[in-house]
């Protein structure tokens, strides 16, 4: 019997496969450990094996690939109905081998070199980021208790924090406003590595056709940008844009049953970290509405009046990331013209 189909449960050190021939039934099951899995795929006749989309698939995908397999990835939450009994890696292995068997199952396009370094740009960004956010809440917290108050954000810190440390008639102490300084100079550190990552990210976004061409788009900047080509891949993997503002979670969570339609808040899946992007730059365009109206479309106006500035603000998002699957999926260039309208 040859094997046709293999589910492959990736781990660190040891991998179970599980293959089936062309009718179904098992040809083998086998536990490999890391060194002597591609030597395995490599005496295997060409087939397709189906993994999970999670850590280092990506990597195995590439290299499986090489080998002249068919290897596509799967969510593993598409591949937890299929598992039959209490969890083990045999069970596990068994249910991605029928999974990826299925004929209208859903994969998961992989990344190449280039989008996963752009990946590890943003990942490092983002990291720096919530520092940031952390230090600066913890500066703002702790000069409170000594009765000094600085409004919210990150300019408002590097505008204070220096002014309180040369005033000599505030509570602050010889041994705090030494922390302090000390606090204040991470902040810059922080600062200064955040700023070295955008400047990297801005010059991929330059090498990048399709970058430049999504940042044609209101509300869509370098980081967005990038995080859409790097998150994306191949647009085409989609059926239409719907589908892709499906797959970041911004459209309505279904609850229906018996010929009612139920719709609650949004499904949130997908890719959390682009969801934020979408959302913010939504924002900023919705801000840009509610200050030059005659420079904005209606029907953004009109929703923010009608369903409010939030709601309106994850509506756009939306409408965002279809715009953005017009653009990568059919190389289709964006017009103002037709927003403002």
């Amino acid at each position: 019997m040859q094997t046709t189909t293999v589910g492959l449960d990736t781990a660190k050190r040891i991998f179970q496969a599980d293959g089936v021939d062309k009718h179904g039934k098992p040809t083998f099951q086998k536990t490999i450990k890391r060194p002597q899995l591609l030597t395995f795929f490599a005496n295997l006749p060409r087939c397709l094996i189906g993994m999970e989309a999670c850590a280092s698939a990506h990597y195995w995908h590439r290299q499986l690939s090489a080998l002249g397999h068919e290897v596509k990835l799967i969510s593993p939450a598409y591949v937890k109905p299929y598992a039959k009994g209490q969890k083990n890696d045999v069970r596990d292995a068994e249910a991605i081998c029928e999974a990826v068997s299925r004929p209208n199952m859903r994969f998961v396009p992989a990344k190449s070199i280039k989008q996963q370094d752009m990946q590890l740009i943003h990942r490092v960004r983002g990291r720096l980021v919530k520092q940031r956010t952390g230090l600066v809440n913890q500066i703002r917290g702790l000069l409170a208790e000594y009765g000094l108050i600085i409004p919210l954000g990150v300019a408002a810190v590097r505008r204070h924090v220096p002014l309180f440390l040369e005033d000599a008639e505030n509570e602050l102490t010889a041994l705090s406003r030494e922390v302090f300084a000390d606090l204040y100079a991470q902040l810059r550190l922080l600062d200064e590595q955040i700023k070295h990552y955008e400047q990297r990210i801005q010059g991929l976004v330059k090498a990048s056709p399709l970058c430049r061409q999504l940042m044609s788009m209101p509300g869509v900047g370098p980081v967005t940008a990038s995080a859409l080509v790097m998150s994306v891949g191949d647009a085409r993997e989609f059926k239409n844009g719907r589908h892709m503002a499906a797959w970041l979670g911004l459209v309505p969570k279904q609850c229906s049953s018996g010929g009612k339609t139920r719709l609650l808040g949004i499904s949130k899946h997908g890719d959390r970290y682009l969801r934020m992007l979408l959302v913010h730059g939504a924002r900023t365009v919705a801000w840009s509405a509610q200050k030059r109206p005659a420079a904005t479309n209606a029907w953004l106006r009109q929703l923010i009046e009608r369903r409010g500035f939030n709601k309106a603000c994850v509506g756009l998002a939306n409408k965002m990331a279809r715009q953005a699957w017009a653009l990568l999926a059919r190389g289709e260039r964006y017009h103002i013209a037709h927003e403002l309208c």
